[in-house]
C-alpha cells in the first residue's frame, strides 16, 4: 500500500514523500540483510528480436529478470572503460552487474540511505571497480562533467524534486555522456516526466514504454518473491512488502494491467 500511496497521493508534499521513502529503505536495509536480495526492481522480459539471451554467472542467474531490466536500460551506451554513476543504487545489485559485466573504469553507486550504503560496501566489496557513497539524488555532490554515464532505474518516483535531480544529472554528465533511465508513472506523471526530460538539449533522445515486458517479469518472478518474503520478512511487514515487491494481484500490478500505470525507459545523450 505504501508504494501505491506514494505514487498517487497528489496532496502529499515532496518533503513528506522523500522522508517516507528514506524511512522505508533504511528500515529494509536494517532488518533484511540477506544476500538473497540484492535487486529492488520489477524485472524485464525482452522481446525475441532484442538479441541473444544474456549469459550470466551461476550466482547471478536467480536475479536474471532484474538484471535483464538493467541490461535493457544500459545497452544503448558503451560503458567499458568509462566513469559511471548510478543514482539510487539501493542494495547494489544493479551497480554490481554493470561493474562486472560492462567493465567501466569506475562504477559509483549513490543512495540516500546510509544503512543501504553500508550493506552494499560489505556485500560487494570484492568488485574492485565499484564503490558506494551516501548522497541525495536531488543534490549530487560531484563536479560538473564528471561522468560518462548516469544510470537511474526504478528510483525517481521516490524523489521530492525530480526537476532538481535531472538538472543535477545533466550537470555532472560530460559532453557525449548518457543518461540511462527507467521508472514507472501514472499517465499524468508520465507526461510531466517527459516534459522535464525534454527541457534539456540532448544530441540523442529516445523513449520507450516497456510495461508489457515488466508485467511479464513480475508474473514470472511472483513465486520466487513470495517465497523470499515468507522466509525473510517479519509477519507484520509482509502486506506492505508484498505491495512494494509488485506481487501479482497487487495495486501496482493491476495498475499496469489496466493502463493506469506505465513503465518507461529513456536514453539521452548530452
Amino acid at each position: 500500500m505504501l508504494t501505491w500511496l506514494l505514487l498517487f497521493a497528489c496532496n502529499v508534499s515532496p518533503f513528506l514523500r522523500r522522508s517516507l521513502w528514506r524511512w522505508w529503505y533504511s528500515k529494509l536495509a536494517r532488518q533484511v540483510a540477506s544476500e538473497r536480495w540484492t535487486f529492488m526492481n520489477y524485472g524485464f522480459v525482452p522481446s525475441e528480436d532484442e538479441g541473444p539471451r544474456i549469459h550470466l554467472a551461476e550466482g547471478d542467474e536467480p536475479d536474471r529478470l532484474c538484471i535483464q531490466l538493467y541490461r535493457h536500460v544500459v545497452n544503448r551506451a558503451e560503458l567499458s572503460g568509462k566513469d559511471v554513476l548510478e543514482v539510487g543504487s539501493g542494495r547494489g545489485g544493479g551497480a554490481s552487474y554493470v561493474a562486472r559485466y560492462h567493465r567501466p573504469a569506475q562504477m559509483i553507486g549513490v543512495d540516500f540511505s546510509s544503512q543501504a550504503v553500508a550493506l552494499c560496501k560489505e556485500r560487494h566489496k570484492g568488485v574492485l571497480n565499484l564503490d558506494f557513497r551516501v548522497s541525495d539524488a536531488e543534490t549530487l555532490p560531484f563536479s560538473e562533467a564528471t561522468f560518462d554515464a548516469v544510470i537511474n532505474v526504478e528510483s525517481s518516483h521516490c524523489y521530492g524534486d525530480v526537476r532538481a535531480f535531472v538538472k543535477g544529472v545533466h550537470r555532472v554528465l560530460r559532453p557525449g555522456g548518457w543518461f540511462l533511465f527507467a521508472d514507472l508513472r501514472d499517465r499524468g506523471g508520465a507526461t510531466e516526466l517527459e516534459e522535464i526530460l525534454t527541457g534539456y538539449q540532448w544530441t540523442h533522445f529516445e523513449k520507450e514504454e516497456i510495461t508489457a515486458g515488466v508485467v511479464e517479469a513480475m508474473e514470472r518472478d511472483d513465486g520466487r518473491k513470495r517465497t523470499i518474503i515468507e522466509q525473510l520478512i517479519p509477519t507484520q511487514l509482509r502486506p506492505l512488502f508484498e505491495e512494494f515487491a509488485g506481487l501479482t494481484g497487487g495495486k501496482v500490478h493491476r495498475g499496469f494491467q489496466t493502463g493506469e500505470l506505465a513503465y518507461l525507459r529513456f536514453g539521452m545523450q548530452k
